[in-house]
């Protein structure tokens, strides 16, 4: 049992943190708690899951259906899942069939496939575009000043509207800007969901206006 109270304090710990940054910033709302379970090991899960979280993040849909799909299958109703990773095209009939929330679109070839997929799987999961706030070339996602064509775009060609956007800010930078600018960005659209902030910064995140964040290692522990 002193794993799972671990795990539970530790989830208790970032819960609590969150109201508190939420009191801060006048919020009434709370963003949503996503897990990153991304190569945790699977007693960590479990202790996560006794400890009642349900929205976990993935980085890799192999990873993710080994788990969620196999091992963890007998669990996963109820259970919100999410990609935060990048998504390959040619994974994008296995990503529409598993999650309920991909973070990480970046390009029109990846809507496409993801469109052509849900008509085969026969769900399509909610959408959010990675924007590249730190303009990293080796980053992936929309560069913001390219974010309004291509929402345009999808709209017009597609049909497709977007829940929200999702960033990871450059490690060494301080994230509070990037987090104003998706915020801004989000706005000027008329997207209602911000994913952004993670273990180091969930904090903040929460203060500008996340409405969700991304937090792992803070709840697990390191990976191993």
């Amino acid at each position: 049992m002193e794993n799972l109270e671990t795990i539970a304090d530790k989830r208790s710990t970032v819960l609590g943190a969150i109201r508190a940054a939420a009191k801060r910033a006048g919020r009434a709302d709370l963003p949503e708690l996503v897990a990153v379970s991304k190569m945790q090991p699977d007693d960590r899960v479990q202790d996560m899951l006794a400890a009642g979280q349900t929205i976990f993040g993935e980085n890799r849909v192999q990873e993710a259906q080994a788990r969620w799909g196999d091992r963890f299958a007998p669990r996963r109703e109820g259970l919100e899942l999410r990609l935060i990773g990048p998504l390959q095209s040619n994974k994008a009939q296995d990503a529409t069939a598993l999650f309920d929330v991909i973070e990480s679109v970046d390009r029109e070839k990846l809507v496409k496939a993801l469109l052509k997929a849900a008509e085969k799987t026969g769900r399509l999961p909610r959408l959010y575009v990675q924007v590249n706030t730190g303009e990293e070339p080796q980053k992936s996602g929309i560069l913001p000043e390219d974010l309004p064509d291509f929402l345009s775009r999808m709209k017009q060609e597609y049909d497709l509207t977007f829940e929200g956007l999702m960033c990871i800010p450059p490690a060494a930078e301080a994230a509070s800007p990037h987090f104003w600018l998706l915020r801004n960005l989000a706005r000027d659209h008329g997207l209602a969901k911000l994913s952004m902030g993670m273990s180091g910064d969930y904090e903040t995140a929460t203060e500008l206006g996340a409405t969700s964040v991304r937090v792992g290692s803070a709840l697990f522990g390191a990976r191993n």
